[in-house]
């Protein structure tokens, strides 16, 4: 896959799963995994892009008698996904066009 349109999937993929609650690392790995398996280093250099734009913001809170990092959705965030849902169909329709000879062969 191009790596340019991976980086922007996946993106988009990390603000959805802090979407509805602030989360920290692991767990975002741990809800994403089901869909996508991503190594700890590809997302914190993706969180830290996604803070750098503005569409996330971090804290930290004691947890378990240790401080950890949570990471907050924006408005510019929350943006960034409804761009994307807005931007799939297109995605989809260059799909169609795509494979649209293949399913023409496989009907002939």
């Amino acid at each position: 896959m191009d790596i340019q349109l991976k980086r922007g999937l996946l993106d988009v993929c990390v603000l959805a799963a802090i979407k509805n609650e602030d989360s920290y690392g692991y767990k975002i790995i741990k809800n994403m995994k089901p869909y996508i398996e991503m190594s700890e280093s590809t997302l914190y250099t993706i969180l830290k892009r996604l803070e750098l734009a503005g569409m996330l913001t971090v804290y930290t809170s004691e947890h378990g008698g240790r401080l950890r990092k949570y990471y907050h959705i924006t408005k510019a965030g929350l943006g960034r996904i409804e761009d994307f849902k807005h931007e799939w169909s297109e995605v989809m329709s260059i799909y169609q066009f795509v494979i649209k000879e293949d399913l023409i062969c496989e009907q002939a």
